[in-house]
């Protein structure tokens, strides 16, 4: 692609960083990965990493589901690290000043800040239940986005906030709740993703920055004090909510997730919101240069590695 720096920048990687909290399990404790490690952090939100990522600018980051999808063929998926939730997520909520079967026609206002829980609610609503709402893009602001909306979708910690203020006059709804009913499976909202050319140019320093990520995932979920009061700090609520929370949501990148994540691009396809088979590829630790077959976002899901 024209304009697209698609080289690590001398031999160094460059990590997108998210800062929202449903990140911070694999990302919050890396000792091991200071700016001296041979990598640099790049921080926006997550629609600024799935650019940075699609543009070549960075190398490596947890990024939107759905921005894997579009751009499969440039992307490995690293193993075992994702954002998934089976059934209530707590940070993916759709506000609502009417019942669920009355969307039809209705103004939904969209957050700029989301890929994959965007197109999971239009995914829903056109799929189940034949919906064709008026969708609009506006800034994360509930009130501001009711002002001329029937519903208001919130992503991460702007979702979190919003669930601790009073709106007993909507109602609320978790798209990976209602995910669950629907379909009876696991929900995958980010993968963590590292660019083809970078695991073939930089395959040990790669490894390093995988195993420190997986080393973070272990340790802040068996130790997640230190991270909990962050959030307490940073964000707000108790440690009671934090430790639900975190505990709550998944980081493995299993078969079940995996299957479930194929039927959401199966569902995308069907839909028009993508326009081609994705197939899941993995990172090959042993190969690097080589993904293996993944597995094909179709009805008769085979899970290979």
């Amino acid at each position: 692609m024209t304009g697209t720096n698609t080289k690590a920048t001398k031999g160094r990687l460059r990590i997108g960083r998210i800062n929202f909290t449903n990140t911070w399990p694999v990302s919050y404790y890396l000792p091991y990965l200071r700016d001296d490690a041979g990598v640099d952090w790049i921080s926006e939100v997550p629609t600024g990493v799935n650019r940075a990522m699609a543009e070549g600018r960075i190398d490596i980051a947890p990024i939107s589901s759905f921005a894997y999808a579009e751009r499969a063929e440039d992307y490995l998926i690293l193993p075992d690290l994702s954002v998934s939730a089976y059934g209530k997520v707590n940070s993916i909520l759709l506000y609502h000043k009417v019942p669920l079967n009355q969307l039809d026609r209705a103004r939904i206002a969209l957050p700029t800040t989301s890929a994959t829980s965007v197109n999971l609610l239009k995914i829903i609503l056109k799929k189940f239940y034949q919906f064709e709402p008026h969708y609009f893009y506006e800034e994360p602001d509930l009130d501001k986005m009711l002002l001329t909306a029937d519903a208001a979708l919130l992503i991460g910690d702007d979702a979190i906030r919003a669930s601790w203020e009073d709106h007993r006059q909507l109602q609320v709804t978790d798209l990976g709740e209602w995910w669950l009913k629907l379909t009876g499976k696991w929900m995958t909202f980010a993968l963590w993703v590292v660019r083809k050319e970078a695991a073939e140019q930089l395959p040990e320093l790669l490894e390093h920055v995988y195993h420190a990520f997986c080393m973070s995932k272990k340790h802040n979920l068996a130790h997640p004090e230190a991270m909990v009061k962050d959030a307490c700090e940073k964000i707000g609520g108790d440690a009671e909510y934090w430790h639900y929370y975190f505990s709550n949501l998944c980081y493995d990148f299993g078969k079940e997730q995996q299957e479930g994540l194929a039927l959401y691009y199966q569902y995308a396809r069907e839909c028009g919101f993508l326009d081609k088979e994705v197939t899941i590829r993995l990172w090959d630790r042993a190969k690097y240069k080589a993904p293996g077959e993944g597995i094909q976002a179709t009805t008769n899901v085979r899970v290979s590695r």
